[in-house]
């Protein structure tokens, strides 16, 4: 078990590599990013599939593929040193997994709406392709805050982004105690 975890864990890192080159421009092409493109495409390629993990600008599949690589890992090691595993254990491992997801979503808006905070504050060009991809991503999160928080309704926008942000923080302060608690006592389960 611990040479699949090792296995598993070179895997995540070439994944990881790849990810990291098709985000710069010409870094994806060439003999290595070739190379690394046959070994996880395929894999990649399972989870582009499903519509889920895109939105208009981001395709959040890569984080989902690497959860999936980080949770057989845990498994695995888990095995490894224990020599044994329960379901509740396996629960308890996939729930966190889940939650990694769902932190790092959460995490991604809060900074997304305090660079829009900081951008309208600023008054910083909303011309530049930056604050146009802030302004992008910020505006549907910050309208479903908005209808969940105000209902129909009208706030000042400068209330209503700092109001989004602490919402979102307290939901993710809630969210991981909630998860913790769960977790340890799924990890607890005798089966």
């Amino acid at each position: 078990m611990g040479f699949f975890s090792f296995i598993i864990n070179v895997y995540m890192i070439i994944v990881f590599i790849r990810i990291m080159l098709t985000w710069f421009r010409g870094m994806g092409t060439g003999n290595l990013s070739s190379l690394l493109g046959k070994i996880t495409d395929p894999y990649l390629d399972w989870f582009r599939r499903f519509p889920a993990f895109k939105t208009s600008y981001l395709d959040f599949s890569p984080i989902v593929a690497l959860g999936v690589l980080s949770l057989v890992n845990r498994i695995f090691t888990t095995l490894a040193f224990y020599g044994t595993i329960t379901l509740g254990i396996v629960l308890a491992m996939t729930l966190q997994a889940v939650w990694g997801a769902v932190s790092f979503l959460l995490g991604f808006m809060i900074i997304v709406l305090i660079l829009r905070l900081i951008g309208h504050l600023s008054a910083a060009n909303s011309g530049s392709t930056f604050w146009n991809v802030v302004e992008t991503i910020s505006k549907p999160v910050l309208y479903r805050i908005n209808r969940f928080l105000f209902k129909d309704r009208i706030t000042n926008f400068l209330t209503s982004l700092i109001l989004s942000i602490v919402s979102l923080l307290l939901s993710y302060l809630v969210l991981r105690f909630f998860v913790s608690l769960v977790s340890g006592g799924l990890a607890r389960l005798p089966f």
